[in-house]
């Protein structure tokens, strides 16, 4: 099997900067415990990125994944998570007397921050992402009117909107770049005074074309990555467009090598949260074939 592996497969700045700040907390926790004795815990709020390997390696170092700022104690060290968190959560988490360390990923701090701005006077923000997803709960915590989060452009038409409102339309970080000018453009038609937030991340959007492009090249792809990240079930999406058989996985142990009977060359590429480890093994597999 001949194997096109993509370059930007893997950690994104936003996911290595807030493993690097996860791992200084357990380096000087460590000095802190060899001279003084152990003073609290060194906790995620919610896990750090969404990748189970690399949740169950710091899980291993000793590293709690709280759920919420009420479980928090006055001693504990508490990472706020890549995806950032609602804005009142943060100020619960102060509130608790925890150190707190943000690993909010800059692009995800600044479109917060945008929307915040934007809606300073009461516009509506349309908020075009996964609702239940961490990040896209962060981002509407920004807004100071009315918020709508919608998933697709049916669900956009569904909206009862109210035409005379000021209405700022803004994404989730990782949401497919093409989709989104398809919305701006449909949603200019009705408010011509619509204000338009870029908030997709360029990885993200540099990610999705490589996809895309290897996808045209292959007749299989693999796309490795938690299956609880939306930027990796949205590679998955991209490459399953282009009408070939595309596998997302966690890890090369999910592979079938009956469903690769026929093919001859495969395109692999992982998501923002999926470590190079993980990657090296499903081309090893891929490559052996």
């Amino acid at each position: 099997m001949n194997v096109l592996r993509a370059n930007t497969a893997g950690f994104c700045m936003g996911v290595s900067l807030a493993l690097q700040k996860l791992d200084t907390a357990l380096d000087e926790a460590a000095e802190i415990g060899k001279s003084n004795g152990p003073r609290g815990r060194i906790c995620t709020l919610g896990p750090i990125i969404h990748n189970p390997q690399v949740l169950a390696f710091y899980e291993a170092k000793g590293v709690a994944c709280v759920r919420d700022a009420v479980e928090l104690l006055p001693d504990d060290r508490v990472i706020i998570r890549a995806h950032g968190i609602p804005r009142q959560e943060e100020q619960r988490v102060r509130a608790s007397g925890a150190r707190v360390v943000d690993a909010t990923c800059p692009k995800v701090k600044k479109a917060q921050l945008a929307i915040a701005r934007a809606t300073r006077a009461g516009a509506t923000l349309l908020l075009f992402g996964e609702a239940d997803h961490p990040e896209v709960r962060g981002l509407v915590s920004y807004a100071h009117g009315p918020a709508h989060v919608f998933g697709s452009p049916e669900e956009l038409a569904e909206l009862r909107l109210d035409p005379a409102h000021t209405h700022v339309l803004a994404s989730q970080t990782t949401q497919d770049r093409e989709t989104f000018t398809a919305l701006e453009t449909a949603l200019r038609a009705r408010f011509p005074g619509l204000a338009v937030l870029s908030t997709i991340c360029d990885a993200t959007r540099e990610r999705q074309e490589e996809a895309r492009s290897i996808a045209s090249s292959v007749d299989v792809m693999v796309i490795v990555g938690g299956r609880q990240s939306g930027n990796t079930r949205r590679l998955a999406d991209v490459a399953a467009l282009s009408g070939i058989d595309t596998f997302h996985v966690e890890s090369a142990d999910e592979l079938d090598a009956k469903r690769f009977a026929q093919k001859t060359r495969a395109g692999l590429t992982a998501g923002a949260s999926t470590p190079k480890s993980l990657i090296d093994a499903a081309e090893n597999w891929l490559a052996a074939l």
